[in-house]
């Protein structure tokens, strides 16, 4: 990334002296007056195209069109498609490692095609650090940091070893080890540059706004810190690093307007689910979301990062904050260097991208405006199923019992009458006797990016609980407790203010360094407790302070699952019951037999401030990030090859060549329309990436769990679906694997389908491998939002793998839909005012999709006939370069026909 001669806009080429040094930059300003009516987010954008026009990737048309934005623009009406270089990629491990599998294979691929193996290389810097893998085995004990962690590297060394293999034989790949942290806080303090600085031939150097695509949908979380950023594809991602850039659609940019201040009592927490309801509730898929107004200088970067955090959970694909003051100081903050920061604030000068939330006169032109009053914002937790059903916690306990009794759905479980005082007991190690109820508590985690990056909430989390253990309350021993911080940075402070005790008095000792519970890693409960649930039927809750709590994916005995700030978790572990009235009802009695309410304990949100000035300094992220790329002594023992070419084995259960470039030749294949297909599944409204590629434990009696065992691994060794990410065989038989997979084909829900005709009921696997064995193509009917939540890019790898080519939904995720596309899947849309209900299919038809061959265009009509019906749909191939992907069967195998070119 650098000004060349090819470039037509070279002449606004600028420079300034620093210290000694000359640093370049493209003066955006001066390209139009248009220019300081850009959003901020738009502005970032521009500047990329600018700089790396060179009329193959990125066209003149590209800068025209995104100088061109304004507020008319609207999607579905007069879409205009731009290209995207981002400066960086960013990689977590479980969809770092299928990253690197899959480099590994396209340079045999390569090989066998008689090309240069070589040149398969990143050419874009990807950062990659290890945090999905650690699972909390062990709880509330002062050893269960080192026991899971020893665990972690036992159950995983060979995914390890092959990442510090890949480290290796790539270039531009930086691994932070395992222990480090989670991946987005890691990026927050650490590895995010704000602005790049790239060296020159001459010795000067280019100054340019960091930007960064990522494999984990919560890359969102920079954008708090003025960094362009969301989630893709994994399989996007890897043609990103291979230097292909993103075609997207110019998005609309809504501004989000905040004014006010949040009271004493309210943190961060609150406040993102408040704005995550909100903008669900606008509908902002695949819109920026750009905040400004007087509230937002208000709000400390780690309020805003929470914010950033969870745009995959209110639809956006970016929700943006440009930098200001604010974020300087942050960077001072975390460690950064003054010169640094000298030189960021003189090229955000120049290129008018500093941005003062005071001044109405930087508001630039949004697409349309909201406002949100922070001092309205209340106490708050989201729940049980999903995201964005915020809940005030004074209203928590009569939404609770209203839920139990609702039909089943996102706030119903369809309790009987009859069963609504079911409970059970059972007998804990102590000796002593407890009971469960409907709403109980046995999961308790201060967990999550979106939380633990926030001293705010953090340290208010261990005031609360000195607060709490000075009253005399106590955690019931049952609950697993769990704290799992996002750095060490975090146990740092909390160490230096004195909070550790008693966090670890109340059960909340540190686990480990990751997502942990968040992610699904929440290990096993008590086998009393678990039996107690099933027994009874019982709904039991998990408390986290984390940004996804979907069915099936915290526990699969935790049916309610409520997302609260880490202050909270600690409150509701207390009461133990999520059914508590904190207004009328006391969380217990001290030790003079007195009442303790949660008011009495709770700190304010100045206190906390003073606290957290006091103890949060620049000194704790140098020790930290000094050693960071160390790693522990297991990782430096690792020994791995120098081989450029990866050595796979046949027995590893864990590392495989995948099957994607098999028969793969340097010529098109011919497109094919899809004859005689069957419907494998027939699914409702917000499927998830957890529903269709499950990351957590692998059940005993799946399809992945008969593979393992065939190979001599006990159901110990099994480990989970995320950390097998780098074996397809694996992975396409946990396809689908979700224990609460609704499939309109079966009675009950789980991962199970019909056989047609036959009428056999099958795992879905086992139904796939006869429809392969018969040759018969398959379908997917879908409701809306297919593909919400987490950027994972085996949720279509893993649909392609079982012989699915088509998907007709009522609308997707954005990214998910882009995978799709990357695998060669096609994604039909219904028109609006259809779906499979109003067409009256039942998923038992034969279904035909005629393709118009070579002449495919983005968004046409496409007509599928099943059992004599016949509608039409909307191709979900929205720009020329997906028909492009489709037609080379894939994104990875149009890189390597490229790379052969």
């Amino acid at each position: 990334m650098s000004s060349s001669n090819a470039n037509p806009f070279a002449q606004l080429e600028k420079s300034f002296n620093y210290d000694g040094s000359v640093y370049k930059y493209f003066d955006l300003p001066s390209i139009d007056i248009k220019y300081d009516k850009l959003p901020y987010s738009i502005r970032v954008l521009l500047e990329s195209a600018v700089r790396n026009c060179d009329n193959f990737h990125v066209l003149e048309q590209d800068v025209q069109s995104i100088l061109g934005w304004t507020a008319d623009l609207r999607q579905g009406t007069n879409d205009v498609e731009v290209s995207f270089k981002p400066a960086r990629v960013l990689l977590q491990d479980f969809t770092g490692v299928p990253a690197v599998v899959d480099f590994a294979a396209m340079r045999d691929a390569v090989l066998n095609l008689e090309g240069n193996p070589e040149k398969i290389n990143p050419s874009c810097p990807a950062d990659l650090v290890i945090d999905h893998s650690v699972q909390v085995d062990f709880a509330r004990s002062s050893d269960a940091l080192g026991k899971n962690q020893s665990l972690e590297f036992e159950r995983n060394k060979e995914r390890f070893s092959f990442l510090k293999w890949g480290a290796r034989a790539f270039n531009n790949m930086l691994i932070v080890p395992p222990g480090s942290g989670i991946v987005h806080q890691v990026n927050l303090e650490y590895l995010a540059r704000v602005i790049f600085e790239q060296e020159l031939s001459d010795g000067s150097k280019i100054l340019y706004p960091d930007s960064v695509v990522g494999t984990d949908s919560h890359t969102t979380m920079i954008n708090g810190l003025g960094v362009l950023g969301w989630g893709v594809g994994g399989i996007e991602a890897e043609a990103v690093m291979l230097g292909q850039s993103i075609s997207m659609l110019l998005p609309e940019v809504i501004g989000y307007r905040l004014e006010g201040k949040l009271g004493p009592l309210v943190t961060s927490t609150d406040l993102v689910l408040t704005i995550t309801k909100h903008l669900r509730q606008l509908g902002v898929v695949g819109k920026f979301v750009e905040f400004f107004g007087p509230g937002v200088a208000e709000l400390s970067i780690a309020d805003r990062a929470t914010i950033s955090n969870m745009c995959p959970e209110y639809g956006a694909t970016v929700g943006y904050f440009p930098i200001d003051e604010n974020t300087l100081n942050y960077m001072a903050q975390t460690n950064r260097s003054e010169k640094k920061i000298e030189i960021i604030r003189e090229y955000l000068k120049a290129t008018r991208q500093l941005r003062n939330y005071s001044q109405q006169e930087q508001d630039p032109t949004y697409t349309d405006t909201v406002t949100l009053d922070l001092s309205t914002v209340v106490t708050s937790v989201s729940g049980p199923k999903r995201p964005h059903d915020r809940v005030s916690v004074t209203s928590m306990s009569q939404d609770f019992k209203s839920c139990l009794t609702s039909a089943v759905g996102f706030k119903g479980f369809g309790i009987s009458p009859d069963n609504l005082a079911a409970n059970g007991e059972f007998q804990w190690d102590d000796g002593k006797t407890y009971r469960l109820h409907h709403g109980s508590v046995v999961i308790a985690a201060i967990t999550s990016c979106t939380n633990t990056s926030n001293p705010s909430v953090m340290l208010g989390a261990g005031l609360l609980a000195k607060n709490a253990v000075e009253k005399g309350l106590t955690i019931l021993p049952y609950i697993k407790t769990s704290l799992s911080p996002g750095s060490g940075v975090v146990t740092y402070y909390l160490r230096e203010s004195g909070v550790i005790p008693y966090l670890e008095q109340l059960g909340f000792d540190i686990v480990g360094y990751g997502c942990m519970t968040c992610i699904g890693n929440s290990g096993p409960l008590d086998d009393n407790v678990v039996n107690t649930i099933e027994k009874n039927g019982l709904v039991c809750a998990g408390v986290l302070s984390g940004n996804r709590n979907f069915e099936g994916r915290i526990h699969p005995n935790t049916r309610a699952n409520y997302l609260a700030s880490p202050l909270l978790v600690i409150a509701y572990a207390i009461a133990g019951r999520v059914d508590i009235d904190f207004e009328k009802e006391p969380l217990g009695v001290n030790k003079d037999g007195e009442k303790v309410f949660l008011r009495d304990i709770w700190p304010t949100r100045q206190h906390i401030q003073e606290v957290e000035h006091k103890h949060v300094i620049p000194a704790m992220f140098q020790e930290v990030y000094s050693k960071i790329q160390m790693g522990s002594r297991d990782w430096q023992s690792l020994e791995v090859s120098d081989s450029n070419l990866y050595a796979w084995s046949a027995s590893s259960t864990y590392i495989k060549r995948p099957p994607f470039f098999d028969g793969m030749s340097r010529e098109l294949p011919q497109p094919r329309s899809i004859e005689n297909a069957r419907c494998l599944l027939f699914l409702g409204d917000s499927v998830t990436t957890d529903h269709i590629s499950p990351a957590g434990s692998i059940a005993r009696n799946s399809p992945a769990a008969r593979y393992l065992s065939d190979r001599n691994l006990t159901p110990r060794d099994f480990n989970s679906y995320g950390s097998r990410r780098g074996n397809d065989a694996v992975m396409v038989r946990g396809t689908f694997a979700n224990i609460r997979l609704v499939n309109k084909l079966v009675k009950r829900a789980g991962p199970r389908t019909v056989h047609l005709p036959s009428q056999e009921e099958l795992d879905i696997f086992d139904a796939a491998e006869r429809y392969r064995e018969e040759g018969t193509p398959l379908v997917l009917l879908v409701g809306k939002d297919y593909g919400s939540g987490s950027s994972r890019d085996w949720a279509a790898k893993g649909p392609y793998l079982l012989g699915i080519k088509a998907v007709i939904a009522e609308s997707y995720e954005r990214i998910h839909r882009s995978n799709l596309v990357g695998m060669g899947i096609i994604p039909l849309q219904f028109i609006p005012g259809e779906n499979a209900e109003s067409l009256k299919l039942n998923g038992q038809e034969i279904y035909n999709i005629a393709l118009p061959g070579s002449s495919l265009r983005p968004g046409q009509r496409i007509e599928v006939e099943a059992n004599g019906v016949r509608f039409e749909t909307i191709l979900r191939f929205d720009t020329e370069v997906d028909i492009a992907y489709y037609q080379n069967g894939g994104i990875l195998n149009y890189m390597i026909r490229k790379m052969l070119e």
